[in-house]
């Protein structure tokens, strides 16, 4: 029997914290503080910065804060795909020449390792399996695009990946009308809430100060200013990712991008055996609204998509409650790959914001007249390259403090990328909520209408977008 919207439990966070439990929070900002670091955001970027810079200094006095609960953002909501992608390099390309981006890809590549390593070193059990990435084409444009795709990522010099025909495709896994695949072993599954919740205690335990409850309300030179008190710092870093709209003077800096995902009841043996999936490869597509999914550590399937992609005045959701016509339309992508699994039951459905810049490129700053810092615009490849900002970050304010010079992670093209503010409303709104409307309109005529051609509609969106 199809799942019924009540059935479904539809927020509370995401099904990883349904799972793993939430966490209790720690103790807000008593008062006035001082630090030599202040980090915005107890998220992947934040703590992994904290982590980093405590391990390469240990005297340095760090404090992050948190509005919530650390992970409460896209960290304890995201796909969980640890994978080598990273936001704008193929404009870092075009400005700053092949061979810079081919040193930020392979600084990407190794960046999926580095993960895995410190998550064992730390004993954070996040539930990893590095099965690669596969992504699939079920149309003839998506076959064109998935081909293209594996030549330019050849070209950055990711001599490990393999393109496989339809029959190679279903030996891994049975996708309905899939026509191709391409596969890379930097990626690995994981469980998101796992991962933030370990990194978070292992932060701590190093001897950096987490208050959560904490809002930020304004960033200045030398301040952090909170409903609390205000902590001043030499240094205060930004890594608020999707929530760095609600920040004074932010709201146009990045978009908060919606995504949403679902996850099913664990599936049966049997369901598994005509699924195959044996890898437990992160799956995703070559449509131009993509999805992405995982086969869970306890059997499930959590997949997720664009849904309703923004809201207006760059507002946010409210604990990751799901409108029900977005978790139909990805019970619909479920169903179209896994036509078996018709009768399996949504167990969970949630939503979170990620960061966009306007030129979609995930960036690195220091501003060393100011003492501000920045790391974000991940446009949905945070979890790994969370990490890359992160000893990014370390590495810059090591550089401007005098405890070290230039390194190989702040020659990196992405450092000190400046980019130009979203729209103001309303044109904003009307042009992701058209932009993301195109994008579907290509997909479903790419479906009806086969032929090798990617849509003119998407082309179209992705002028609009910035994306090219």
């Amino acid at each position: 029997m199809n799942s019924s919207a009540s059935s479904v439990v539809n927020g509370g966070i995401s099904f990883w914290y349904a799972d793993d439990g939430l966490p209790a929070v720690r103790e807000p900002l008593p008062g006035d503080a001082s630090a030599d670091v202040v980090i915005v955001g107890g998220g992947y970027t934040g703590l992994w910065t904290a982590y980093y810079l405590k391990k390469a200094a240990p005297f340095l006095r760090i404090t992050v804060l948190e509005q919530k609960f650390c992970g409460y953002g896209a960290s304890g909501r995201n796909g969980g795909w640890l994978y080598n992608g990273i936001a704008g390099r193929d404009r870092y390309a075009r400005l700053h020449g092949h061979e810079a981006a081919v040193r930020l890809q392979r600084a990407m590549n190794d960046t999926v390792a580095e993960v895995v390593a410190v998550a064992e070193a730390e004993g954070i059990d996040a539930g990893v399996h590095r099965g690669g990435v596969l992504e699939v084409a079920t149309t003839p444009a998506q076959l064109a695009r998935l081909k293209a795709f594996h030549a330019r990522e050849l070209s950055y010099g990711e001599k490990d990946r393999e393109l496989y025909g339809a029959r190679e495709t279903a030996e891994r896994i049975r996708v309905a009308d899939a026509v191709g695949s391409a596969w890379t072993p930097h990626g690995a599954r994981l469980h998101p809430v796992k991962l933030v919740k370990g990194l978070a205690a292992a932060v701590e335990g190093l001897g950096v100060t987490i208050h959560e409850s904490t809002p930020v309300t304004e960033i200045r030179p030398r301040h952090a200013v909170t409903p609390y008190g205000t902590v001043r710092a030499p240094y205060v870093l930004r890594c608020t990712e999707g929530f760095t709209a609600s920040l004074k003077g932010q709201r146009r800096t990045w978009l908060p991008m919606n995504s949403s995902m679902i996850a099913t009841e664990p599936l049966t043996e049997e369901q598994w055996a005509a699924i195959g999936w044996a890898g437990r490869e992160t799956l995703g597509d070559m449509a131009h609204a993509y999805m992405y999914a995982q086969r869970t550590a306890d059997g499930r399937i959590a997949l997720g998509g664009r849904g309703v992609p923004y809201r207006f005045g760059s507002r946010t959701d409210n604990d990751g409650r799901t409108q029900a016509a977005t978790v139909e339309a990805l019970r619909e992508i479920l169903t179209r790959f896994f036509p078996s699994l018709a009768g399996v039951r949504v167990a969970h459905a949630w939503s979170g914001v990620l960061g966009v810049p306007r030129d979609w490129c995930a960036t690195v700053t220091l501003d060393r007249s100011t003492g501000l810092g920045w790391a974000g615009g991940y446009v949905g490849s945070g979890v790994a390259t969370a990490n890359l900002a992160a000893r990014t970050l370390r590495d810059l304010l090591q550089r401007d403090s005098g405890q070290g010079g230039r390194t190989e992670l702040t020659e990196l093209p992405w450092v000190d990328h400046k980019v130009r503010k979203w729209e103001p409303e309303p044109f904003r709104w009307l042009g992701v909520q058209g932009m993301y409307a195109t994008y579907r309109a290509a997909d479903r005529r790419e479906r009806l209408r086969p032929g090798t051609e990617s849509s003119r509609l998407a082309r179209a969106a992705d002028r609009v977008a910035g994306r090219h």
